[in-house]
């Protein structure tokens, strides 16, 4: 996929909306975001990544064409001020605001782990907002075929999902990258109706 940044929004003033598909990329500090739009893209660095968490700050904005990846702020990341804490949620509550310009959802959560507190409240959230989403569940590779789905079912019954709406992927492989762009393509459809 052809794909390049657009630009980033720090306040609730630079926040874009667009003519075309969408899809926030959400989850907690250190989840994958940025390995994810890079997998999506086929490009190293086109989001930046780090091995430390909280490197995403602002709304990246990242045109693939027929649609728009928006990677937000990590949540749930204690290295902070309380200020930039505050700062972040104003930002996020302010892009969820406009809701009717979101397409989809993709929250981000490592497949190893049990959802945490944050994300069982960002569910909750997007749910409550019916904005919908799929959960991917990254850094697949860590584990077998066999753990994989065994974790993916996991993940969905602790969020309360069907397993149908949990992607496990892997930014190191490349695993679930054609299952990812089926469930972008279905988005894009859906959008288009």
């Amino acid at each position: 996929m052809q794909a390049k940044f657009l630009t980033s929004a720090a306040t609730e003033r630079q926040l874009l909306t667009f003519d075309k598909p969408m899809i926030a990329v959400c989850g907690k500090s250190n989840s994958g975001k940025s390995t994810l739009i890079n997998l999506l893209a086929g490009q190293k660095k086109l989001a930046k990544t780090s091995a430390a968490p909280g490197r995403t700050r602002l709304v990246n904005y990242f045109d693939f064409g027929e649609f728009v990846l928006a990677d937000l702020p990590g949540y749930g990341y204690a290295a902070v001020s309380h200020e930039e804490k505050a700062k972040w949620a104003k930002t996020l509550d302010a892009f969820f605001a406009k809701k009717e310009s979101i397409a989809h959802v993709f929250l981000l959560t490592d497949i190893r782990r049990d959802p945490s507190a944050d994300d069982l409240q960002m569910v909750e959230f997007l749910n409550y907002h019916i904005l919908p989403f799929t959960v991917i569940a990254t850094k697949s590779d860590k584990l077998s075929r066999m753990q994989q789905r065994a974790r993916s079912r996991a993940v969905a019954n602790a969020f309360g999902l069907g397993e149908a709406n949990v992607i496990a992927v892997s930014g190191l492989t490349g695993e679930g990258k054609d299952d990812l762009i089926k469930r972008i393509r279905t988005v894009c459809s859906l959008k288009d109706e």
